[in-house]
């Protein structure tokens, strides 16, 4: 397929309908799924994209590292740090599905540009206030919500743009490689913000960093994606109610592969989350290891996603299934439950780059699965629904891994919370083999 800067109108879009909801039964044989090896590259707005995204997920990530390290310093109030989680993941939870709701009635450019102006202007408050000598607890806690909320105002209009620059065929292209992208902002964000914190102070580090958000905000003034395709005039008409967004819910319950898409991520999410990474510490200093050991655990993980994206771009493996990435989260809850009860290092440093290899590869197929079935006029609203239940679920895993730890021990919490999530993934996988989705997208 020749290089495209954008593509025509799919006329199924032109009508208001979706690609991938033809077969609300979870069939959708009529959308053809390109596999060659990063097709979504192809496309020449993709790939700025691609970069402009990875550079603002590494800024964002730049701030954890500054902004934590400095709170840490002058507090010492362990319980800042954790509603420093909370507060990054609370506004996922509360505001994702009517933030797609506004992606769906809204140009999703500038509702990703407010979330960019949004990061700026709170980097360079957290500046001025080191400088100024001036930071209080509450200071802190404010800037902590506002960048929870700029994550959530980020996250569903991203994926509606990815939809609408190359379609169908490369979605999952898309999604896998804009998800790989991230975790590249994310592993290089602690090295390049450590290394900005140390050489330039913490207050000019922030400064220097919030320039990173400004090449995808201009960016966005020049294409003509708005994350609606053909529909944009008829999305608009819609008010932006409540009542509209539990509009979303009923109209997409009757689908098996939406619903049993949204209750994967969201009970891996509940049960187990990232929260172990929390824990690492500790199962770092089980296996007789130090700091040296920990980052190594740290570091696993993320490149394991980083590997799962390259080589099933590489080689068009994966394609989109239900039953796919609900056996990929049962493989991965597997893998973190061996490294639970592993007592040996290197065996748990594979298990850990295999959990973070499979995790990205269910998650970016399951949210493949829901844009693609979702109908055009509600899927901002289903990609909010997904990324609440994926991404805010998360501030309740802190108590299923994170409390109980201290109080059956982290070993036992992670091994547990793995083997009810098995059990609850077991169902899941008889759900989905009903639904008629044992065909991969052709």
């Amino acid at each position: 397929m020749p290089e495209s800067s954008s593509r025509p109108a799919d006329p199924r879009i032109q009508t208001g309908q979706s690609p991938g909801a033809a077969h609300q039964d979870g069939s959708y044989k009529d959308v053809a799924q390109s596999t060659v090896s990063f097709g979504a590259l192809r496309h020449r707005h993709f790939r700025a994209y691609f970069c402009f995204t990875m550079l603002s997920m590494m800024a964002d990530n730049i701030e954890h590292v500054i902004s934590y390290w400095v709170i840490f310093e002058l507090f010492r109030w362990p319980e800042l740090q954790g509603f420093a989680v909370i507060s990054h993941w609370s506004p996922f939870l509360l505001l994702s599905w009517y933030v797609g709701l506004l992606s769906d009635r809204f140009d999703c450019r500038r509702v990703i540009q407010w979330a960019m102006v949004l990061y700026f202007v709170l980097t360079i408050a957290w500046a001025w206030f080191i400088i100024t000598g001036t930071l209080t607890v509450w200071h802190a806690c404010a800037l902590l919500v506002v960048h929870g909320v700029a994550g959530v105002l980020w996250s569903p209009g991203s994926q509606l743009i990815l939809h609408d620059m190359v379609g169908p065929e490369f979605l999952q292209s898309a999604v896998r490689l804009n998800a790989t992208g991230r975790q590249l902002g994310i592993l290089a964000g602690p090295a390049v913000g450590g290394w900005m914190m140390w050489q330039l102070g913490p207050a000019w580090g922030l400064v220097v960093n919030a320039m990173f958000y400004i090449p995808l905000t201009l960016w966005l003034f020049t294409v003509p994606y708005t994350g609606h395709g053909a529909s944009t005039k008829t999305v608009k008409a819609r008010r932006t109610t409540w009542a509209r967004s539990l509009e979303a819910l009923r109209e997409a319950r009757s689908n098996r592969v939406i619903v049993s898409m949204v209750c994967l991520v969201g009970l891996s999410s509940l049960i187990v989350g990232n929260a172990f990474q929390a824990q690492m510490p500790g199962f770092a200093l089980r296996l007789g290891q130090g700091e040296a050991g920990y980052s190594v655990l740290l570091a696993a993980n993320g490149a394991g996603a980083f590997a799962s994206g390259v080589l099933l771009e590489s080689r068009g493996f994966l394609q989109a299934r239900a039953r796919t990435a609900v056996v990929l989260a049962i493989l991965w809850c597997t893998a973190l439950g061996l490294f639970a009860f592993t007592p040996y290092f290197y065996a748990a440093v594979g298990l850990l780059f295999a959990a973070g290899f499979l995790n990205l590869a269910f998650l970016t197929m399951s949210q493949t699965l829901v844009q693609l079935i979702s109908p055009a006029h509600l899927r901002g609203q289903l990609i909010g629904l997904f990324i609440m239940s994926g991404l805010g679920l998360r501030t309740f895993s802190g108590f299923t891994v994170g409390i109980m730890g201290g109080v059956v021990g982290i070993q036992w919490s992670l091994g547990l919370s793995c083997a009810v999530l098995l059990a609850v993934m077991l169902f899941l996988l008889v759900v989905t083999a009903r639904a008629r989705d044992d065909e991969a997208v052709a």
